[in-house]
């Protein structure tokens, strides 16, 4: 998503007692950044944290570390969690924010982390086939989720795009990952909690059904399976 520079993004989020300014100091030491021990979950592509500004607020027993690549897209996600946390007078000190390129989501995060649950939400579907290694469910992203994700640990992803939506049912299986839910029409399926996110209203409205599903950490592909 293209979106214009916002030159107040980084100073406002630099001065923010809740962004990480350099997340790969803290890789395998993210838990203590906490003020409570408690579960922990990623939302990978947080947009305008929409999406976040919800989860934090109805979960306070769920501590949550927000990702995106783009100051102005993080700027924005602080003012909207901030300003979900000030309606109801409560500090958000669950949530952390930070600036990195998930394709190397690695590098700021590492087994000792052990990641309960991932978020993606709305991805890039990088339909051309020269790009399909950009998406943030192909097959060489979900092999470095595993290093971090807990045994047992769950991917739940959201997408409007039919054919993202069928080859990352494939993506998951070819790494390891069973699928324990699935739904090609979110809105009607019956599935409860789900937290709108602002592209899932705007695709919503247009009439466009909402695909999702739930993917747990199972076994490692078998030896001599190949992730491209």
């Amino acid at each position: 998503m293209r979106i214009r520079h916002k030159p107040w993004a980084k100073p406002e989020l630099e001065a923010c007692a809740y962004f990480i300014q350099q997340p790969e100091q803290l890789r395998n030491r993210w838990l203590p950044c906490f003020p409570k021990q408690q579960p922990f979950y990623l939302e990978l592509g947080c947009g305008k944290g929409g999406f976040m500004a919800q989860a934090a607020l109805l979960n306070p027993d769920i501590n949550y570390l927000a990702v995106d690549i783009k100051y102005e897209m993080l700027g924005l996600a602080r003012r909207n969690i901030q300003k979900a946390f000030d309606l109801q007078e409560r500090t958000p000190d669950n949530v952390l924010l930070t600036a990195h390129n998930i394709e190397r989501i690695g590098l700021m995060l590492g087994e000792e982390d052990r990641v309960d649950r991932i978020y993606i939400n709305f991805c890039n579907p990088w339909p051309r086939m020269k790009h399909k290694k950009r998406r943030l469910t192909h097959p060489r992203q979900l092999m470095q989720y595993r290093q971090f994700l807990k045994d047992g640990g769950e991917i739940h992803f959201k997408t409007d795009d039919d054919p993202l939506f069928a080859e990352s049912l494939e993506y998951f299986r070819e790494c390891g990952f069973e699928i324990l839910y699935q739904t090609e029409d979110l809105h009607r399926s019956g599935y409860e909690p789900n937290l709108m996110t602002e592209h899932e209203k705007m695709f919503s409205d247009e009439g466009i059904r909402i695909k999702f599903l739930i993917a747990g950490k199972a076994g490692l592909p078998a030896e001599g399976d190949d992730i491209d």
